[in-house]
């Protein structure tokens, strides 16, 4: 079973309803001990930064996250689920995350230039690089397949851990990986098949 992480802010049946499409068993959860006895955790999250850890936090389940990850388990965070993933976000303020990845969360403005828009909205390719291995998430995907984004801010300084980035005035980061711990800025739930390819590689872990 995969547990979703219900902290009051997602898409959460969104995201279910992918897992079901692809026959996954998933629980949308706040209780610490369905998330211990799952075989994999998603963390989901919309909106910000701030809010969002601070709810995580008051909650306790960041402490159940890392302990769970400590362990081994497979961690999925999507959107500002993958930036809460970082040591630190500079959205409205400098705010500290999970410290699973090295790096900080950014706006995209300085990073793009001017004449386009933000937040980034959209389908956009993926690039993955040629330096590593490509990324078991993306195990039944070919590069230049197209995601759906929704973002202003980015994660940087974390280029050991970039498993594909995506460009848009400049290459931003579109997903990490570091062990167990995976991230995606993109949602996999918004993006049709390829998105349910990602989500079943996951489950495949």
């Amino acid at each position: 079973m995969i547990a979703i992480i219900d902290y009051g802010v997602g898409n959460l049946f969104s995201l279910k309803s992918s897992f079901g499409v692809i026959g996954a068993q998933v629980e949308i959860t706040g209780d610490a001990e369905v998330i211990r006895n799952s075989e994999k955790i998603i963390l989901p999250g919309v909106g910000a930064f701030e809010d969002a850890i601070a709810k995580l936090t008051q909650t306790g389940l960041d402490k159940v996250i890392l302990e769970e990850v400590k362990k081994g388990k497979p961690l999925l965070g999507i959107c500002l689920g993958m930036q809460m993933l970082f040591e630190k976000s500079l959205e409205y303020g400098e705010h500290e995350g999970l410290g699973l990845i090295k790096g900080a969360v950014k706006p995209i403005a300085p990073m793009i230039g001017e004449g386009l828009k933000v937040p980034h909205i959209g389908w956009n390719a993926l690039i993955f690089p040629k330096e590593r291995e490509k990324s078991v998430l993306y195990r039944y995907l070919d590069e230049g397949e197209c995601v759906y984004f929704v973002h202003s801010f980015a994660a940087t300084d974390c280029q050991k851990a970039i498993s594909a980035t995506a460009e848009y005035g400049n290459l931003l980061t579109a997903s990490v990986e570091k062990e167990n711990v995976y991230g995606t800025q993109f949602h996999p739930e918004k993006s049709g098949e390829v998105g349910l390819k990602i989500l079943k590689a996951f489950c495949e872990l």
